[in-house]
Order: C-alpha cells, then sequence, then structure tokens
C-alpha cells in the first residue's frame, strides 16, 4: 500500500510514493488484517484533535470555503486533482473536511435538540441519519472523507454542477477519490445519496476495516438519542451502508 505526499501552499509536483513502514496486526476471525501504527480505536472513533496532529493539514484558502483539516496525503492528492480539473475548465473547493467526535456532536445535538425535536425519538434518529451521522460513525472523523463544491444534489444535476460531478465521476479515482454514498436503488443501506461526498480510498479502506474488527455498537454513546445506535444496527447499515464499490476495491485490497 503507498501514500502520496507533496506540498500544500501552491507547488505540485508529481506524487512521491513511499510505503508504510509500521504496522499492527489484529486477527479476526482467521484473516489477518495489517493496519498502520498511529491507528486506533480512539481515531476512528474522531476522538482525538486533528488541528494538533501532525498528520494533517490545513486547505489552502483558495482549495476551501473556511478553515478545514484533511490528512496531508488526500490533501496532496485533492491538490492533483483540482489541478487536472482546473485544465478541463473544472473547480473543486472543499467545503467540509475533517469533522472530530465533538464537532459531529454539534451537529447531532443541533438537529436532535432543535431541528427535529417535534419527531417521536427513534424516528428522530432515523430522520437525522439520512445525511447526518452519529458521532463515533462519522467517515469525516478520519480525515479522509471531503465534501466537494455544494451539499444539495440538485447541484450536481444541471449546469455547472452537472460538469462537475461527470468530471469526478469519470476522473477522481485516478486519484483515489470515490463518491461514498450513491443511490439507493441497488439496495445499498444507510445514508441518502450524497453527490458531494468523496472518500481517499487508499486510507478509508484500512480505516473501515480497522472500525469493523475493533468497534462496536457498545462503543457509540455520550449524545442524545445514542441508545438508538443498537436498534438502527448503525455499524451495519451506515457504517457499512457504502458505494458497492468501494467495498469491491477494499476487498481486493
Amino acid at each position: 500500500m503507498f501514500f502520496f505526499f507533496g506540498c500544500f501552499n501552491g507547488c505540485k509536483p508529481a506524487p512521491k510514493k513511499i510505503a508504510i513502514q509500521t504496522v499492527e496486526v489484529s486477527k479476526k476471525k482467521d484473516s489477518i488484517l495489517k493496519f498502520p501504527k498511529y491507528l486506533n480505536s480512539n481515531y476512528v472513533l474522531g476522538k482525538f484533535d486533528y488541528s494538533k496532529n501532525i498528520d494533517f493539514a490545513m486547505v489552502p484558502k483558495e482549495n476551501a470555503s473556511k478553515n478545514i483539516y484533511v490528512r496531508k496525503e488526500v490533501l496532496t492528492a485533492f491538490l492533483q486533482m483540482n489541478d487536472a480539473a482546473l485544465k478541463n475548465g473544472v473547480s473543486l473547493k472543499i467545503i467540509s473536511g475533517t469533522r472530530n467526535f465533538e464537532y459531529q456532536k454539534r451537529i447531532w445535538d443541533y438537529k436532535w435538540n432543535e431541528k427535529y425535536k417535534n419527531i417521536p425519538p427513534l424516528k428522530r434518529a432515523k430522520k437525522i441519519l439520512e445525511f447526518s451521522s452519529m458521532p463515533s460513525t462519522s467517515r469525516h472523523h478520519w480525515g479522509t472523507d471531503i465534501d466537494i463544491n455544494n451539499l444539495n444534489n440538485s447541484y450536481f444535476t444541471k449546469g455547472k454542477g452537472l460538469k462537475e460531478y461527470n468530471w469526478l465521476l469519470k476522473n477522481a479515482q485516478k486519484y483515489g477519490f470515490y463518491q461514498v454514498y450513491t443511490s439507493k436503488e441497488n439496495g445499498r443501506t444507510g445514508y441518502s445519496e450524497e453527490k458531494w461526498h468523496w472518500t481517499y480510498l487508499p486510507l478509508s479502506s484500512l480505516y473501515v476495516k480497522f472500525y469493523n474488527a475493533n468497534i462496536k455498537l457498545k462503543d457509540i454513546n455520550g449524545f442524545k438519542g445514542y441508545s438508538y445506535a443498537k436498534e438502527l444496527n448503525v455499524i451495519k447499515n451506515y457504517v457499512n451502508g457504502i458505494n458497492p464499490e468501494i467495498i469491491k476495491k477494499s476487498i481486493k485490497n
């Protein structure tokens, strides 16, 4: 497995490949799973300060809508992808990146306590889960997932947005990015379709494997409505309710 590193403030050299040098080994049934040494339960649960983590970098202002952090490998790949997109008349901007447990909790609490407060609890949890994750279950905890350009599916169905989406569908995989939440017509469970949400698969494929090997439903707690995580089986239906193509790619890796 190789990852890309580079500079983040204008220069966009050819990607340099270096290998992970240390890994931890975890056993699940009869399989051996290898993970980067830095990966642990607190990491995938979002319980760390990404702004003080040396593996994360702030996205340059011209490439972001606000102060946003992602993993350095992800930023390098994104800048290379955006450079290629610009040559085709397409501009990509990150509008959301890493969100740790507390960040995600603020989003969840607002929807639980205010936006959908008049909906009965179980239905309220399901409503929030159409587009927002329970804290401890969001891929945005990992620094590998980004929201691009707009948070409305309708934006990507016509005009400028459609051009951007079609470019991503055709080219994003060259840089390691895949749309996470595709149409549910193929039986995919969990969140509604999100044309804006893309993941850097060389890393996120490792993280979701670690999550499934080490995190249990009892680990999802510390916010209002967390008890419904078990009833809704959020690990199976939401954490793993992703684009089937990603699942196939992850199995191969």
